[in-house]
């Protein structure tokens, strides 16, 4: 495998991905929905203007050994179309069988496909850890529409012969997060006390670095074809052990008190950020060894170094 064609290379994953993929001197194809110059970085760029069952992908794919799509429309908490799930579906599920069915007809080998944690579920209980072999329990339009893309790349892979990798991360985070991960470094760095000291839950992480480098060799062990990866750092957390290493990532104290969980939920309803505040509340954790076995990988950074990596960041961007 020499050449690899990365959709979403804008993104959060995509440029850390884009990046160790020219380190390990890889000829890059970034995928972009804009673009002013043909080369990026050293990345060779593509414009795509949108992904769906109508995209044109031919140039794009000529050459390429491989495919790691990133691309989708993703989870948000307030979802303002008419009809999020048909938009969902658009995009991510037949979007990502278009451009499966084209990279097959341009002979590209393999395809590995990020989907999400959110195919297995929203949340792990009693002593329940999410795997590979789970049956899929997607909760709400992205997921569904991310196992509706799984279900159908598989159908691709049996017709033409295109080799599928899929990999679902739970939470990704790492120096250019976004979302909840940036909220919480903003509690942590202001000093904010937080009523988090006797919440007892259990979830898995995985740092950007540690994705891309699992991405990385999926697309080029043989063992992977076919199969489907969760991945993760290997060092489950509670919420405030999360916030008691962020704290000591970014020398402040952190400021955390007990408060009744059921005080907690109820605070989240009131306010309307139940399913926010249920992510510093509840379990979800990740069974990882499939991958480890496998394919011999082990995450090349431990979750402290992550989380230094991560503080360090914010601290940059923030003075």
């Amino acid at each position: 495998m020499k050449t690899v064609l990365v959709t979403g290379a804008n993104g959060f994953v995509g440029r850390v991905l884009c990046a160790e993929l020219l380190e390990r001197k890889y000829t890059v194809r970034r995928v972009v929905r804009d673009s002013s110059h043909r080369e990026d970085g050293g990345c060779e760029v593509v414009k795509v203007a949108g992904i769906d069952a109508t995209t044109k992908w031919a140039d794009a794919l000529k050459g390429v050994d491989a495919v790691i799509h990133l691309a989708a429309r993703v989870h948000v908490m307030s979802d303002t179309a008419a009809e999020p799930l048909a938009e969902f579906l658009r995009i991510n599920a037949a979007g990502t069988e278009h451009l499966a069915r084209c990279a097959a007809a341009s002979g590209v080998r393999r395809l590995i496909y990020v989907s999400s944690i959110k195919v297995n579920g929203e949340e792990t209980r009693d002593g329940q850890i999410f795997s590979g072999a789970d049956a899929p329990a997607p909760q709400d339009p992205y997921a569904v529409s991310k196992w509706q893309a799984e279900q159908a790349l598989h159908r691709v892979a049996g017709e033409t012969g295109l080799e599928v990798v899929i990999v679902r991360p739970p939470l990704v985070y790492g120096p250019g997060v976004k979302g909840n991960f940036v909220q919480m470094l903003d509690a942590v760095a202001r000093r904010v006390p937080l009523p988090f000291a006797s919440v007892h839950n259990r979830r898995s992480l995985v740092y950007v670095g540690n994705l891309a480098d699992a991405l990385i060799t999926c697309a080029a062990h043989p063992a992977a074809a076919g199969q489907t990866y969760l991945v993760c750092d290997g060092e489950d957390v509670s919420t405030p052990d999360l916030l008691r290493q962020l704290a000591a990532a970014m020398d402040v104290p952190s400021r955390l008190f007990s408060c009744p969980i059921m005080l907690l939920r109820l605070a989240g309803k009131l306010t309307g950020k139940s399913q926010q505040l249920e992510r510093l509340l509840g379990s979800l954790q990740v069974d990882g060894d499939k991958i480890r076995r496998d394919l011999n990988w082990a995450p090349p950074c431990s979750l402290q170094q992550g989380l230094q990596a991560t503080a360090d960041w914010y601290r940059t961007i923030h003075t």
